[in-house]
């Protein structure tokens, strides 16, 4: 059994849509006084994190996952629906007297957005211990969470020998060269989007050259033009085209599930990086980070072969 440990966030993400344009009712001259109201008749409350979303796009590959992460009083309607994905959930710990993180996110009809976001539940991370973990993990992934959680969580896996993602996504800015170092020095492959390996470049101070001569893979993803994972060479990944792209929301997090499910059954890299980009691809074509479907088999049909 190829057991996966997502150590992540989970999240309720409230989105509205405006039926306007913010340009219309923001003004430039006024703006150190803004005070705005938006109308939003459309609101959708979707499941989300990196966890959760990492962990649903696993469930469509059929493969196990176990999730750890911190969750407010409000949970439950996400406990039922990983119960529902067969996800485990032993090692979710629900924190007395708060909320689940929450995104609020307002967009207008220019696509533009104003989000609010509340950690809640989410800083106290760091009550999780991997030493609570009684399965043998094949792989653990250290996603965006609470930073402490994600500083000792890395460590821990260190220390009890589970192979470590590092994917630090939008948490990446909370760290300093110090800690970024240590992670790195931790993990035996770091996930990032372009943007975040020029971040973690800047901040580091190694090239691309020295970064992945690190670790045994270093992945970066380039949205519609694909992405690289730089191991002994460099190897393209040739994005899937779609014919109708709606949301890139979670497609990272769907592309990490297609990585770490190659990594664990050890495909090839360039598999491993066809199917990330399969599940990329599926995701993009629905709102929110877990409202698209696949089955295995349609799956397999863009893969291009059977997934054992």
């Amino acid at each position: 059994m190829k057991n996966i440990l997502i150590c992540g966030s989970l999240a309720f993400d409230s989105i509205m849509v405006f039926e306007d344009y913010f340009k219309n009712h923001i003004l430039p001259d006024q703006i150190h006084k803004l005070s705005v109201s938006f109308y939003v008749p459309e609101l959708k409350r979707n499941f989300g994190g990196t966890a959760g979303n990492i962990a649903y796009n696993l469930s469509l590959l059929q493969s196990p996952s176990f999730i750890m992460a911190t969750v407010g009083e409000d949970f439950l309607p996400y406990s039922e629906r990983l119960s529902r994905l067969e996800v485990v959930q032993d090692y979710i710990k629900t924190i007395p007297n708060t909320l689940t993180a929450q995104a609020y996110i307002t967009t207008d009809l220019d696509d533009n957005q104003i989000t609010a976001f509340h950690p809640g539940a989410m800083m106290e991370s760091h009550q999780n211990n991997i030493s609570s973990v009684t399965e043998k993990m094949s792989l653990a992934i250290i996603a965006p969470d609470g930073k402490n959680g994600m500083m000792n969580h890395s460590k821990e896996c260190h220390e009890k020998n589970i192979p470590i993602l590092f994917d630090p996504g939008q948490g990446l800015p909370m760290f300093n060269k110090e800690e970024l170092n240590e992670f790195i020095s931790q993990a035996n492959y770091i996930a990032l989007n372009g943007y975040e390996a020029e971040m973690l470049m800047n901040v580091t101070g190694l090239d691309i050259k020295q970064l992945s001569a690190k670790v045994e893979a270093l992945i970066i993803t380039k949205g519609s033009q694909g992405s690289i994972i730089y191991t002994d060479q460099e190897i393209s990944i040739a994005p899937v085209k779609v014919d109708a792209p709606i949301d890139p929301t979670g497609c990272g997090d769907a592309y990490r599930a297609g990585l770490v499910y190659g990594i664990v059954n050890e495909l090839s890299w360039e598999k491993t990086g066809k199917l990330a980009s399969v599940m990329g691809a599926i995701k993009i074509q629905q709102r929110g980070g877990q409202n698209h479907r696949a089955s295995l088999s349609e799956i397999e049909s863009l893969f291009g072969e059977k997934l054992s």
